[in-house]
């Protein structure tokens, strides 16, 4: 199964196309990064530091090498995805993506796609993250209308997208337990005087350093809080499981499928 990886200088691209390349059964074939950065030209194997060359140039320029792959993997920026996911369903390859921050219009766009190529999308890569996300289901069901639920998610200082994807995805969960939507929920930070919104969920975000990605859910009972956390010491975690989606894909049908489905979580 060969690879094309689309941000494969990036903090996660860089442990995919390791993976990849270490894998057996897949082949990594090319590399994409965004226009007018020094590595374009440049040996994927040394970009992506594997300390060795494939004897393959990275390029600003998805549509010139998307025909020698099977799936492409995007850990890129929203804008450069959308690209990728308008030439996925062009030429018909597989993809996954585990980029964050879009918009649930944009969203739409991968639902829509999903009528002409396989893919998965909109999900934690983490095996996990992935487990951790079953056991706040099993605890939000018994606790949803008992207790005071606070998500907090700390990642690294460049991330742009506050709350988390994943923190998203726990927030709608509560929602639909709820029987409501996160926009009615949700209290992002709090500051000023006044009491906590009864059976709201509050969001907080720390952005500092390098911290990879923690997420903690904390179900404030009375005299008996739960913590429910996940914490990764590094991307390799997140990157070794896009790989498995793309794996997951071979010989797929057209259709969006669930990362639960690819760590039978199910």
């Amino acid at each position: 199964m060969k690879v094309i990886v689309v941000g494969c200088h990036g903090q996660m691209g860089q442990p995919i196309c390791r993976f990849v390349d270490e894998r057996e059964g897949l082949e990594l074939v090319g590399g994409v990064g965004p226009a007018g950065r020094d590595y374009i030209g440049r040996d994927l194997g040394q970009v992506a530091g594997l300390g060795r060359d494939l004897g393959i140039p990275v390029v600003d320029d998805l549509a010139t090498i998307i025909d020698e792959c099977d799936v492409l993997i995007d850990v890129s920026s929203v804008e450069q995805c959308l690209q990728t996911l308008d030439l996925a369903v062009a030429y018909k390859k597989a993809l996954v993506t585990a980029s964050t921050g879009f918009t649930p219009e944009q969203f739409e766009r991968f639902e829509a796609a999903g009528t002409h190529i396989p893919l998965i999308f909109k999900c934690n890569t983490s095996k996990m993250v992935n487990v951790m996300l079953g056991l706040v289901e099993m605890a939000a069901k018994a606790l949803v209308d008992e207790c005071d639920i606070e998500i907090i998610d700390q990642h690294d200082r460049d991330k742009l997208d506050a709350p988390s994807g994943t923190a998203v995805i726990i927030g709608n969960m509560i929602a639909q337990l709820k029987g409501t939507t996160l926009d009615e929920l949700a209290e992002y930070g709090r500051s000023g005087h006044g009491a906590r919104k009864p059976g709201g969920v509050g969001f907080h975000s720390l952005r500092a350093g390098d911290i990879t990605s923690d997420h903690k859910v904390y179900f404030g009972g009375f005299g008996d809080p739960l913590e429910i956390t996940h914490y990764s010491y590094s991307d390799d975690c997140f990157a070794r499981g896009a790989v498995d989606c793309a794996q997951f894909l071979k010989d797929k049908p057209a259709g969006v499928y669930n990362i639960k489905e690819v760590f039978e979580l199910l």
